[in-house]
């Protein structure tokens, strides 16, 4: 991955962009036509999601992102609930209790002006089995008036009502702060120091994930099933390989696009993303009986541009022939060229061929992930680079590598310091010179050009 950069080297830390934790979910609930979408809006600070005075304009959940005093979370709009829905609304409603499994934290809204009706105190007796914190907004405030309306609301059980007006905003800043109250703090934000290695399991749905976790456990720890979509949260098990033991995280599959998954799985798809985040090995799991798809090529690519040491496991062999084995090979040149530096291994999680090489293979990919180059031996082989193979002269100027140096490992991240702006194409060729000369293998490259300034001339 290269990119150029003009931050100082003292901000590429551990982490840094490479790191960044999932934000926290929060489900906004409620029966049809209590103001949720206008909530919504003023709680993300613009107008996103569409209200109209009509109950059912929201059918699916729809996610926004938002921020708050420096946090970022994602709320979720939801269709009105209602216990007794059929068809359509039974759908909406579907969603919404999705929403409510799925959320870390969950807004129920209620209409102060219409009261408690008994389709609330259905939603209460949900919101109670989920045991997720939950915030009771009395919407439609507008006034002093309406505050002793509100406090009625303390029957639900819930706790104390905040009374809010998503139409005007009024107390929508002590909501917020209420908000990141009961939020917990973004998974991967803390990382645990010390303890077993991190590894997440990631890929399509129903590529055998929880079916190599299993194996590799020894046991049925997952729960699997043909059908796709079985696991939903990341389960993290401690599991021995090879005399070590490591944390596996075992996910749900990755759908085509977050924004395009339905109910659960969006909510997996974000669980998903923050698994490869607190991971620091990743092993993607690809169907070698099937052809490899764009999906498969985007969690690759995101494991990547996440920084995380990568595995690649070629699952269900036992079902390949030796045509279909061919095919695989032009697919792997053709599209995996440039993760030709990750390991691989043609496995079956289902009769446990080649499973015992898999410890091995993440052990060398930490070691590639966690390699440092002193900094002598780094400007000695860039010295003998740029000697034997200096860059195309552009312009009539042929810039120059002045000095390198690795700001970071895990992963391995280096800044060049050069008399002026590389092609992509060269930088690619120290990329590949750098793998040559000092491994890397399983992990990523983050390379960055600091292309010195040129100086102003005194008049």
């Amino acid at each position: 991955m290269t990119e150029s950069i003009d931050t100082p080297v003292t901000e590429f830390g551990p982490g840094d962009n490479f790191a960044a934790a999932a934000p926290p979910v929060v489900a906004v609930v409620g029966r049809p036509n209590v103001g949720k979408s206008t909530l919504v809006n003023r709680l993300i600070g613009r107008r996103a999601a569409v209200v109209q005075d009509t109950p059912g304009v929201t059918r699916d959940r729809v996610s926004y992102d938002a921020l708050w005093n420096g946090r970022q979370f994602v709320v979720v709009d939801t269709g009105g609930w209602a216990p007794d829905a059929k068809g359509m609304a039974a759908q909406i409603a579907e969603q919404a209790e999705l929403a409510i499994s799925a959320a870390d934290a969950v807004v129920f809204v209620v209409d102060t002006n219409v009261g408690i009706l008994d389709h609330d105190e259905a939603v209460v007796r949900v919101l109670r089995r989920s045991k997720k914190p939950v915030l009771l907004v009395a919407n439609k405030v507008d006034d002093q008036r309406a505050e002793a309306e509100a406090a009625a609301m303390w029957n639900l059980g819930l706790g104390e009502p905040h009374p809010v007006s998503a139409l005007t905003g009024r107390g929508s800043g002590d909501l917020l702060d209420a908000i990141l109250d009961i939020l917990p703090e973004a998974p991967g934000e803390i990382l645990e120091e010390g303890g077993p290695r991190r590894v997440a399991i990631v890929g399509r749905p129903n590529v055998g994930k929880s079916s190599l976790l299993n194996k590799l456990a020894g046991s049925q720890r997952s729960v699997v099933d043909n059908a796709s979509g079985t696991t939903v949260d990341p389960v993290d098990e401690l599991v021995e390989v090879d005399g070590t033991v490591y944390r596996f995280i075992d996910t749900a599959g990755i759908r085509r696009k977050v924004k395009e998954a339905s109910g659960h799985e969006y909510y997996a798809s974000l669980r998903t993303q923050g698994a490869i985040e607190r991971a620091e090995v990743c092993i993607v799991v690809v169907d070698a009986s099937e052809p490899l798809t764009e999906q498969d090529l985007r969690i690759l690519t995101n494991v990547e541009e996440s920084g995380r040491a990568l595995l690649i496991a070629f699952n269900k062999w036992d079902l390949t022939d030796d045509e279909r084995r061919r095919y695989l090979g032009r697919e792997v040149e053709r599209d995996l060229v440039q993760f030709g530096w990750a390991g691989a291994v043609n496995m079956s999680a289902l009769t446990g061929r080649h499973v015992d090489k898999v410890g091995a293979a993440i052990e060398d990919a930490l070691e590639g992930w966690e390699t440092r180059v002193s900094t002598g031996k780094l400007n000695a082989f860039l010295g003998r680079l740029v000697a034997s193979h200096p860059h195309p002269v552009r312009g009539g100027k042929q810039p120059r590598i002045l000095f390198g140096t690795q700001a970071q490992s895990a992963p391995p991240t280096f800044i060049l310091f050069t008399s002026g702006k590389m092609d992509a194409s060269y930088l690619r060729f120290i990329e590949r010179r750098l793998r040559e000369e000092f491994g890397f293998h399983g992990s990523p490259i983050h390379l960055s050009i600091r292309p010195r300034e040129k100086r102003s001339k005194k008049s």
